[in-house]
């Protein structure tokens, strides 16, 4: 057993001089926390080295990569995510870490450490996209139409492997980790369903990350400040009257409005933003007549927009209705314009916390060293971890396992997305000890 070879190096390194010790080994059962078995006699052992070899067991190792692979067999979309749920109950069963479920339908908040404040909180999403997976292998979606073509399935499996070892290092624990487990992330309202049912009550920070193909296997990047875009979608309705086309005079033309409202709005960005504040609205979809020869009563429009500040978010909207309606208005039709967005909510910029940051960073670098560790650029795509970051401090990291040999080069969403598995420890890892370290910090800035 891996454990029992890991005991014996600890007693053999007790005869090394204490700089050279770095290993630490692990508890036989869930009863005992892991740090009651590190002697007083080796003080440099540090929680840091212990959460690294508890992520980098093989037995853990092996134990993510199982989980992974039977989420990615059977994939499951936004709200039913009923197989998946079960299968993080049952983990999280033979851990012995309580949980509450079901949590906005089908997610799973799990606690581990005193239950008494601060609460930090980690949180993985896990639903697939509606995409039919390319990746020829043996663990293929067995799903036709889905496929976890964003990763979802390997942030829980390193969320779990991050229970695992705080639930080891628990005594450890100068408070309380709260694990979120996300449903419909793709949809944009599952971190907005689980706020309502309180999974942020008490917490104090919030921690969570993506991987990207953007960067090698085991790097980090992040941002402080500003670093994902809002998303926002309209779709604007313009009616006229319908009419015969030989005779235009007796019809009002709601296709002129729309097209001269296209070209209007590109203004927005090219005529009236700062250049160096990075924004979009494109209209992606023009919906308007049956026949060439006759002038219909509506035509619809619809398209994105993007921002980095909530201020010029919410001005952007502000200004897409005030083009539309103004240029329908020009030329004789009325405009309806909707923001709700029923295939994809309004999503707020992604926002991180300054010192949540640079503590993140902090973490990181001791993980994955100086050299492996970026500041991100901002990227157009949109996260609804945002909604969490509104309510509490927090930050994102983009975690990278990019590896052409083993074929992990796609950008989500695509049907040839697949994860290096090699990941699977560093993410737990950093999980781990971002929760430990944030909350010693938190207990010792209070005394």
């Amino acid at each position: 057993m891996a454990l029992d070879i890991l005991q014996h190096i600890f007693l053999i390194s007790l005869t090394l001089s204490p700089l050279s010790f770095s290993l630490v080994f692990q508890v036989s059962c869930h009863e005992e926390c892991f740090s009651s078995f590190i002697p007083a006699t080796c003080p440099n052992v540090s929680i840091k080295d212990q959460i690294l070899v508890l992520a980098n067991d093989q037995e853990t190792v092996d134990w993510m990569k199982h989980i992974w692979r039977e989420i990615h067999e059977y994939p499951e979309l936004a709200y039913e995510e009923v197989k998946t749920s079960e299968l993080i109950r049952h983990e999280l069963d033979l851990l012995g870490v309580p949980y509450r479920w079901p949590v906005a339908r089908t997610g799973v908040v799990a606690t581990i450490g005193s239950g008494s404040p601060p609460f930090v909180a980690l949180r993985a999403d896990m639903d697939a996209l509606p995409i039919q997976e390319l990746v020829e292998w043996e663990h293929k979606s067995k799903v036709d139409g889905k496929m976890h073509g964003c990763g979802h399935d390997a942030h829980v499996a390193m969320l779990l492997g991050a229970a695992k070892i705080l639930q080891k290092l628990r005594c450890a624990l100068q408070g309380t980790v709260v694990l979120i487990f996300q449903p419909a992330e793709e949809r944009g309202e599952g971190a907005k369903d689980m706020i309502k049912e309180a999974v942020l009550e008490n917490v104090v920070a919030i921690f969570g990350l993506h991987l990207v193909h953007g960067y090698s296997v085991g790097v980090v990047a992040a941002r402080p400040k500003e670093f994902l875009a809002g998303c926002g979608s309209f779709k604007a309705t313009i009616s006229g009257k319908g009419g015969h086309a030989a005779i235009p005079q007796h019809a009002i033309d709601p296709i002129l409005a729309a097209s001269t409202s296209v070209i209007s709005l590109q203004n927005i960005v090219s005529r009236e933003t700062d250049p160096l504040d990075s924004q979009v609205v494109s209209v992606a979809m023009i919906y308007g007549g049956t026949a060439f020869n006759v002038i219909p009563d509506s035509t619809t429009i619809a398209g994105t927009f993007r921002a980095f500040s909530k201020k010029s978010f919410n001005a952007l909207r502000d200004r897409i209705e005030e083009v539309i309606k103004a240029q329908a208005a020009v030329h004789r039709c009325s405009a309806k314009i909707d923001f709700s967005g029923k295939d994809l909510p309004m999503i707020p910029p992604t926002v991180n916390d300054e010192k949540i940051y640079e503590h993140v960073m902090r973490v990181s670098r001791e993980i994955v060293g100086e050299e492996n560790t970026k500041l991100a650029p901002t990227f157009m795509g949109s996260e609804d971890f945002a909604f969490y970051l509104e309510k509490v401090p927090g930050s994102f990291l983009l975690l990278g396992i990019k590896n052409e040999k083993t074929g992990a080069i796609h950008a989500p969403h695509s049907p040839y997305f697949t994860v290096d598995e090699d990941v699977f420890p560093i993410g737990a890892a950093i999980h781990a000890a971002f929760a430990h370290s944030f909350l010693s910090n938190s207990t010792r800035s209070s005394i």
